[in-house]
């Protein structure tokens, strides 16, 4: 069959399918000698794995007829017990039941079922700019016209936001906005937690227009220097606000475990989605995590993984003001999850730097991955979680050798 023949075969789905630019540069990461900042992948060495391995044995021996089997669509009824304990200890939640969660594959899954049950080619969308590279493949399938916010420093822009909303209510389009989607803690790609007033704000305009809030939470347990504001599904509530969780940033990705949050009727939708892509997630995993979370205090055990990844925070900006604050870089000091935001100055194109990057055997991820309008971008994610101390100084000074090498080339 030639290229043309299976190209006109494809769906419009099929053909609208976007490669993730995190999951290609994972295989230069792996090339001898390389430092990733690429990825969001956690440092293995704070994964629980001797407490993991001792409960994987007794949960398939003692309960083998479940974990081993089919189970229920929504999810294991033990670990939706303990769920609900952790959402009072982490947000304050007391007001959700077993019919208001869903546990899926990764929060990826979550996303694309969100994607599936919402949003079509008639639909809009309300993203962050940047935003969450996953959420956008994820809504990308759907062909739903997006509208993106610009973040400040403390989230979202607010007016901006009102502004957009008031421009779709006069074109007597509102109906057709589906969600406003929000990582308001700790925000992957930008590193920045919105304030409790833009909170507030987000909410109040919600109301007024009549439109979801989806609020995207996998990094706001790993808080460095203090917690983050009220949760937005805490203030606003299931009516208003869909609230997506995920174990892979606080016990280990692997486990491929995520939750979706929501109205009784958010999640029954949900559920059929989920039926007909996988019928449902690991019943081993499930209740791995819900006997962890019986046996441990995973607020206590993680601890220890944020007083590392704070460390590499450090790090990385002692290194960054060394190498890269001379050649006119800027950057955010987020306080907590695992990304930074760096921009260099007009003129740089970092998606065509990576090529003297891989040279380096250092890797970023461009910030035009994180852009709706994938045009030249002069920014860059930079992920501090995964490589030691030692190797984070080294592979920022192979990357200001980059942006040196670059800046020579277009004679910036």
């Amino acid at each position: 069959m030639t290229a043309e023949v299976f190209e006109m075969k494809l769906s419009k789905i099929g053909r609208n399918l976007k490669s993730s630019l995190i999951r290609d540069l994972l295989r230069y990461a792996t090339l001898p000698g390389a430092i990733s900042f690429g990825g969001g992948a956690p440092d293995p060495e704070t994964f629980p794995r001797k407490e993991l391995s001792e409960l994987a044995k007794e949960v398939i021996e003692e309960d083998y007829d479940f974990v081993l089997q089919y189970i229920p669509t929504e999810g294991d009824v033990e670990l939706k017990k303990e769920f609900i304990k952790l959402l009072k200890d982490i947000y304050g939640i007391d007001d959700v039941n077993e019919d208001n969660l869903l546990f899926t594959t990764g929060s990826q899954q979550a996303l694309d079922i969100l994607g599936r049950i919402f949003l079509d080619d008639e639909s809009y969308v309300i993203v962050e700019r940047p935003s969450y590279l996953g959420a956008l493949n994820a809504f990308y399938t759907a062909f739903p016209k997006f509208i993106t916010i610009p973040l400040e420093s403390d989230g979202i822009d607010i007016n901006y936001l009102e502004g957009v909303l008031k421009d779709l209510d006069r074109r007597g389009e509102i109906d057709k906005l589906k969600f406003i989607y929000v990582v308001p803690n700790f925000h992957n790609p930008a590193g920045v937690t919105m304030s409790l007033e833009k909170r507030k704000a987000l909410i109040e305009l919600a109301e007024e227009y009549d439109v979801f809030i989806v609020e995207d939470d996998p990094y706001g347990a790993l808080a460095f220097d203090e917690n983050p504001p009220e949760s937005i599904f805490k203030m606003a509530g299931k009516d208003r606000v869909i609230l997506l969780n995920t174990f892979s940033k606080i016990l280990a990705p692997g486990l491929r475990l995520g939750v979706i949050i929501a109205d009784k009727d958010i999640v029954r939708k949900a559920v059929m989605a989920k039926q007909s892509a996988d019928l449902c997630s690991s019943g081993l995993t499930q209740r791995l995590v819900a006997r962890f979370l019986q046996r441990y205090d995973i607020m206590d055990y993680i601890k220890p993984t944020v007083e590392v990844y704070k460390k590499k925070r450090d790090a990385m900006i002692e290194a960054l003001e060394r190498h890269l604050r001379p050649l006119g870089a800027r950057w955010n000091k987020p306080g907590g999850g695992l990304f930074l935001w760096m921009e260099l100055p007009q003129g740089y194109d970092t998606m065509e730097m990576l090529d003297i990057a891989k040279e380096k055997l250092v890797f970023y991820i461009p910030g035009s991955a994180f852009l709706v309008e994938s045009n030249g971008c002069h920014s860059m994610r930079l992920s501090f979680c995964l490589p030691p101390v030692e190797k984070i100084y080294e592979g920022v000074e192979r990357l200001a050798d980059v942006v040196k090498i670059y800046k020579e080339k277009k004679g910036l």
